[in-house]
């Protein structure tokens, strides 16, 4: 199919205009420019020729050879247009037409008919409200962009318009070539999962990467780019990511999963590259298209000037990696060369009289300590050395690990920084970028050489959360009370803390006198989600007497706060001390489904947003590697005299909980806040849960 689109025989533009200045003409001007070889078919009902190529005044007389057609129509009039483009053999369509979904309204109508229309004709298409696509190995430039990317190993592609012109112009002054470089527009028919398997087969691809919206499919966006990830590199950059974008939710976790958390998960769980700027997009694309991939941590810097590797060493630091340590035999040699007052022990000052010929004999010599995995060149602009001389002399320096030179500056360096890039070097402003460049190769690295690991079987009693998942259906009730949630958890293996209700005051003491003191005591009610919010929790109740007061005085002031909801009475449970407070959950995300969320409780999750986010199904890969990632970890290993917290029995937990919701996707919210994480060895203890079921189709 992508044939049509990359590799046609010959290209109708319709819509093509002999006016300069209208998208019609631009097309036409960017198909004949650039070295097509294929045959262009011009669509116009009046003009006779077009930049020399004759005109074809209707689409009944085009032939029948036509593999892809460019439309430059009002959109009202493409829906009709494609299906009269369907006899002529028209394979695929570039529909560069606006007015569609983008507008609302009629134009959302409007693109469902135009989605119909391919369908019916087997036409794929592009877009619409796209730029439109380029193939830089046969010259093809279908769209109506100002200029053609060089050529390169990276296949780029962008929902965004305004992003792609902007990532070419940018490209341009940078030496970065591009294989294909492809719009999206709305993503009618084609989309993003697509253009991934395409790329992914494609032969002048080395590096995918592209600008996200939105994903169509996300468990098959997933699906495809665990594989993909294997292969080549994927790195994308995704808009979208502040609270605005965040959806209402009424537990903890759905309000901590906003719009950009299941995003991040999910370019975890599948070996994509998250890029947090256009900057960092490049830097990791160009990086990864011409260098080796490093095949560990250790950083080395040669420069002229101690100030930028002394930065160079703290971005090494704080990026995960570390500066490496060079061998005697290396330190030896580049004292037999390097003037008497350069620093040989990483980073590599060589000072500021360093010239190109040293610059390439040290590079040389550190590049090569097997102690190295990969070498910054950081170059501070100085009268005496000479930037084009300078990328000259370090491009010859040839290693199996990569390279990366750091010329700081602007128009001093700038032919340096070219040639460096046009000769496969990736070049920067500053050395962080560098550093950042390397860590992402790197991680992509563990990512490829990972092994790919099984969900856990866990065998639940799918048929207990059933029961009570068909009751509150026929009760028309979405939130489970706590005991109905703690049952669930239960018969999933999750442990819960000793419960027992109560309807009175007198059930209260009796129930109390059965657990032990202290106890707490919870109100019991499936229409109260935050207990503490109304008074509904009184902790460390010692006595019959306090137990008996507390009961009053909680089930009057819940009464008097929230009249119209429904108590069954208390919740009488044994009072959990020690241990460590966590909180885990789940929320459903509108394009991934299902995400499990942990965090540290407390001021870690409330204040700090300390949290961890995977979708699922997750592995048990995945639970270990959520739990370790959070910031605040140190704290379950134990700090202070504190004992080691049972980390495994809470990664099984979260593997658990996968298994629920896996077992039962009714649900649509939970929360296990606090779970206790007791010393190693004894376990986890789910003190307060709640559960909420999504809403019945049609509702």
């Amino acid at each position: 199919m992508f044939e049509a689109f990359f590799r046609p025989r010959s290209v109708a533009v319709v819509g093509a205009s002999p006016h300069p200045g209208k998208l019609g003409f631009d097309i036409m001007n960017n198909m004949v420019k650039y070295g097509y070889q294929g045959k262009i078919y011009p669509v116009n009902p009046t003009a006779h020729t077009i930049l020399g190529k004759f005109v074809v005044n209707s689409l009944d007389k085009l032939p029948d050879d036509v593999d892809l057609a460019v439309l430059v129509l009002p959109g009202k009039v493409v829906p009709q247009t494609v299906r009269d483009l369907a006899p002529h053999g028209v394979k695929a369509c570039v529909v560069i037409s606006s007015g569609f979904k983008e507008v609302g309204g009629e134009g959302t109508l409007l693109e469902q008919e135009l989605v119909k229309a391919a369908k019916e004709t087997g036409i794929r298409i592009i877009g619409p409200n796209c730029i439109g696509i380029m193939d830089t190995a046969v010259g093809l430039n279908a769209s109506f962009a100002g200029s053609m990317p060089n050529k390169g190993y990276i296949g780029f592609f962008s929902q965004s318009g305004a992003m792609c012109l902007a990532i070419l112009d940018w490209s341009l002054d940078n030496a970065i070539g591009f294989s294909k470089f492809i719009s999206l527009g709305n993503k009618a028919d084609v989309t993003e999962i697509e253009i991934l398997e395409f790329l992914a087969e494609d032969k002048e691809t080395r590096v995918i990467m592209g600008y996200l919206e939105s994903v169509t499919d996300g468990q098959r966006f997933m699906e495809v780019a665990r594989k993909i990830t294997r292969i080549k590199p994927v790195i994308l950059v995704k808009s979208g990511i502040t609270s605005a974008g965040a959806r209402a939710a009424s537990s903890h976790t759905g309000a901590l999963a906003g719009a950009d958390a299941a995003y991040e998960a999910a370019f975890k769980q599948c070996g994509i590259l998250r890029a947090h700027s256009v900057r960092e997009l490049f830097a990791l694309a160009q990086s990864l298209a011409r260098q080796p991939l490093p095949k560990g941590a250790a950083l080395a810097v040669v420069t002229n000037s101690g100030g930028p590797g002394i930065i160079a060493a703290d971005a090494a630091e704080l990026g995960g990696m570390h500066m490496a340590g060079l061998q005697p035999e290396t330190v030896d040699e580049l004292r037999s060369f390097l003037p008497p007052i350069a620093a040989l022990y990483n980073p590599v000052d060589m000072t500021g009289t360093a010239t190109p010929a040293l610059y390439e004999r040290a590079l040389s010599v550190v590049a090569q300590d097997p102690n190295v995995d990969g070498v910054a060149v950081l170059m501070t602009p100085a009268a005496s050395l000479n930037s084009k001389e300078l990328a000259e002399h370090i491009c010859k320096v040839k290693v199996d690990k990569p390279i990366f030179s750091v010329m700081m500056g602007r128009h001093s360096v700038e032919a340096g920084r070219i040639h460096c890039m046009e000769n496969g070097m990736p070049s920067f402003d500053f050395p962080e970028d560098a550093v950042q460049a390397m860590r992402g190769m790197l991680t992509y690295r563990q990512w490829r050489e990972s092994k790919p690991a099984a969900v856990a079987q866990v065998k639940g009693d799918k048929a207990a959360v059933m029961e009570i998942v068909a009751k509150l259906r026929k009760q028309k009730r979405l939130n489970m009370s706590e005991n109905e949630a703690r049952k669930c958890f239960e018969a999933y293996g999750v442990s819960t803390v000793r419960s027992l209700p109560a309807a009175t005051s007198e059930e209260a003491a009796a129930a109390a006198e059965k657990m032990g003191f202290p106890v707490v005591m919870k109100i019991d009610s499936p229409s109260i989600s935050h207990k503490s919010d109304v008074g509904g929790v009184k902790v460390g109740l010692a006595n019959r007497v306090q137990v008996i007061e507390a009961f009053h005085q909680m089930t009057t002031q819940v009464r008097k706060l929230m009249p119209q909801a429904w108590l069954r009475g208390v919740l009488v449970q044994e009072m959990v001390t020690g241990g460590r407070e966590t909180i885990v959950g789940l929320s459903r995300d509108p394009q991934f489904g299902h995400v499990i969320m942990f965090g540290l409780g407390g001021i870690y999750v409330e204040v700090l947003k300390d949290v961890a986010f995977r979708v699922v199904p997750i592995t048990p890969n995945d639970a270990e590697e959520m739990i370790r990632s959070i910031r605040s970890f140190a704290l379950l290993r134990g700090v202070r005299g504190d004992p080691p917290a049972d980390v495994a029995a809470l990664a099984q937990t979260l593997v658990n909980l996968n298994a629920l919701v896996m077992d039962v996707p009714e649900l649509a919210e939970a929360d296990i806040n606090p779970l206790l994480v007791l010393p190693r060895g004894r376990g986890v203890v789910a003190v307060d849960a709640r559960i909420s079921l999504s809403r019945p189709k049609g509702e």
